[in-house]
């Protein structure tokens, strides 16, 4: 018998797959594994962008890279076979210019163009232009994604399509009179949502008419900056509500089908911070009503390819409609880990014309799976992002049930233009408690210096009594604020012990390499034994372990072990360091006690990792190269990080009271209000609108009100 072979293209010409048929139960199989997409651009950057060229090479498939001035030497441009320069940092000038990514498809004759997330990924103008082009855009229909990307019109197709959809007001008038009386109409607490776009941008939420009118113009200028359009619309904002969404799949022949729900309600500035699949507590009878109401949303546009239906639920598990995100999201692999699918690959097959892999009775979902989106940021400082570079990273070991989804190397630069994500950890177990004992697992071997990150506050999240019972809504960490941001510990004498040894055991290994690169190997500078002419001494340390400082005396044993005593306790203290895998570890014992930390040692700071947590003792500078290194703006406010100002409120001479708002920074893709550190006038203004302010540059200088009246 002779093997049929189906040979697609497109109007224009261009060969999208040759493909190997079977039938089977009357449906169409696909005996060859590779698609006729031979190259495929990925028009973004960082970790999505690495995990679309993993599944793409995986295939057979070669990939494109695109790159800023900022990414010249990032991994997914590493990762590619082929990269082309767009244009400068700002992604308005380079990833979100349309004219610069098509270029590069056609320069480099890719097939298609994977959008991933964020960026064009969500453009009608751009799938438009790449199918004008005879591009194949990996993703929905611009129909698609025009009427679900103005959230106004999503709401009236879904109600049309007898999806259940949450009051509001969806017009077209935008005056602040009309708003903030529709506002008042709908009742407070209301929120203020662009119409356009995601990911938490343009979004406020409004307690009350008094601070109404601040909310609105603030998300409107973040609209504006995100997605170029500022339309708002207004919805009762439902308290304490769950996050619950359902990931989708269509393709060209009429078929959809859903791969169940995902939890996201634990989050921070209206993004998700951790997700999961299944959603907890929710009954095989709801997962089912949520999944067919997304199988409606989804033939409603005749979608295809990726997406997520996004509902908004109750505390009795009623559930509403919120958007539609017509895209792949970053939270798809939970998905992936519950129903053993790759969905990047589902995308490509669906993109070239092939059918859906699977129908709905052959998707099974099996366990449980956690994502943790490991950021650079500062939770105890409102989770303020943070930009600079990595010094150290080391990662949990990957396997079959854990991925670490990144797009970082140790040494890469978090850039202040983009997303502070530095990974995703997604694990899997046979159920929740499996899967979550994982994840606590997994985060313990996380391993980050050089920026301040989220991994303590997710560990707190991750062994928190209701979050481990599955009670969790879009209010949890304001609601348990004080169980997940616990008052610093007591410094540990055993920690205490561990960093002096780490920083003996250096002090060794350089006076060893003193010694055999010295002409005097007799020399007593050359020793770190504590011997001086057959003289053993004690020396006093001084360690900071936060903003304590604590003063050690350290006896030098003959046998090369040490005596630290630390107040009345006395610590005997044996160790070495070994390298494994290019991670150092102290191996140590203190009163007897056995441990294996991992050891960073970075200028005057010890970086301490064990499954007990993380610590940093410093070695205090002398007070005269602590007052050259100091930075700041005082009396007055500093940039919290590297960003654009964006308004000025301020001028020379105005009074303002503590916590009152001065500027709008634009950073990390996020606007940010800078507020008075306390009452006074305003003396120096150092920035203008439109101008770039460094990290912790002086941005206000305030005087008291007498200074000013007394002159």
């Amino acid at each position: 018998m002779s093997a049929v072979f189906l040979r697609c293209a497109n109007p224009q010409g261009l060969v999208l797959f040759t493909q190997k048929l079977s039938w089977t139960k009357g449906r169409v199989r696909f005996i060859s594994g590779v698609t006729g997409i031979e190259k495929v651009l990925i028009a973004n950057r960082g970790e999505i962008a690495c995990r679309v060229m993993r599944t793409a090479r995986n295939m057979g498939i070669r990939t494109v890279a695109v790159y800023s001035d900022a990414d010249r030497h990032s991994m997914h441009v590493t990762m590619a076979d082929e990269a082309y320069h767009i244009g400068p940092a700002a992604s308005q000038q380079s990833y979100l210019s349309m004219e610069k990514v098509l270029e590069a498809a056609k320069m480099s004759g890719s097939h298609a163009v994977h959008p991933g997330y964020g960026f064009l990924s969500e453009s009608t103008e751009f799938a438009e232009a790449c199918k004008q082009e005879g591009i194949i855009f990996i993703g929905p229909p611009s129909s698609a994604i025009r009427d679900m990307g103005i959230k106004s019109t999503s709401k009236h197709i879904m109600s049309a399509a007898g999806v259940p959809i949450i009051g509001g007001y969806h017009g077209e008038e935008q005056s602040d009179e009309r708003l903030q009386a529709e506002a008042a109409q709908i009742g407070y607490p209301v929120m203020i949502k662009a119409v356009r776009g995601g990911g938490g941008k343009g979004m406020r939420i409004a307690q009350s008419d008094t601070n109404f009118l601040e909310h609105l113009e603030s998300a409107r200028r973040e609209a504006r900056k995100s997605f170029n359009d500022d339309v708002m619309l207004l919805e009762k904002f439902v308290e304490d509500p769950r996050h619950v969404e359902v990931q989708v799949f269509g393709d060209q022949h009429g078929n959809a089908v859903y791969l169940f729900e995902r939890d996201c309600s634990v989050q921070r500035r209206h993004q998700k911070i951790i997700e999961e699949a299944p959603a907890p507590g929710i009954s095989g009878k709801v997962r089912q009503k949520l999944g067919e109401a997304a199988i409606k949303a989804a033939k409603a546009v005749n979608y295809v390819g990726a997406g997520t239906v996004e509902f908004i639920m109750d505390a009795q598990h009623n559930f509403y409609f919120m958007e539609m995100n017509t895209r792949l999201q970053v939270e798809h692999p939970v998905s992936e880990m519950i129903t053993g699918t790759d969905l990047v690959e589902w995308q490509l097959r669906v993109a070239a014309g092939e059918r859906l892999p699977l129908l709905q009775d052959e998707i099974i979902l099996k366990g449980h799976s956690f994502e943790a989106r490991i950021y650079a940021e500062d939770p105890n400082n409102d989770f303020m992002p943070g930009a600079g570079p990595l010094l150290h990273l080391s990662t949990p070991q990957a396997d079959q049930h854990t991925r670490i989804e990144t797009g970082v190397r140790e040494g890469d630069e978090v850039s202040a233009h983009y997303d502070p994500m530095i990974a995703k950890l997604v694990v899997w177990g046979e159920d929740r408690s499996a899967a979550l004992k994982k994840l606590r697992y997994s985060l313990k071997q996380y391993s980050i210096v050089g920026l301040n990150t989220n991994i303590d506050f997710l560990l707190n999240l991750s062994t928190h009594r209701e979050f481990v019972a599955g009670n969790v809504n879009t209010s949890f960490i304001p609601q348990h604020y004080a169980d997940l941001f616990p008052a610093p510990r007591a410094p540990s004498g055993v920690i205490l012990c561990q960093a002096a040894l780490g920083l003996m055991l250096q002090e060794r290994k350089h006076t060893q390499c003193f010694t055999q690169n010295s002409n005097d190997p007799y020399s007593p500078f050359g020793s770190s034994s504590g011997r001086r002419i057959n003289i053993l001494f004690n020396r006093n340390m001084t360690l900071q372990l936060a903003d304590k400082k604590v003063d050690l005396i350290v006896a030098y044993n003959k046998d090369e072990s040490y005596t630290i005593q630390i107040g009345v306790e006395e610590y005997l203290v044996t160790g070495t360091v070994k390298t494994e895998d290019g991670v150092s570890f102290l191996h140590c014992s203190v009163n007897g006690v056995k441990s294996r930390p991992k050891l960073v040692i970075l200028d005057n700071t010890v970086h301490l990792f064990s499954m007990e947590g993380s610590s940093e003792v410093c070695v205090p500078l002398p007070r005269y190269l602590a007052g050259m290194s100091a930075s700041g703006a005082p009396g007055g406010a500093m940039a919290p990080m590297t960003g654009t100002i964006e308004k000025v409120f301020v001028k020379v001479g105005d009074m303002v009271t503590a916590g009152d708002p001065l500027m709008v920074m634009i950073a990390m893709k996020m606007e940010h209000t800078i507020r008075a550190p306390k009452s006074g006038v305003i003396r120096k203004v150092f920035f203008s609108e439109g101008s770039q302010a460094n990290r912790h540059a002086a941005l206000v200088q305030l005087g008291e009100e007498e200074e000013v009246t007394s002159k």
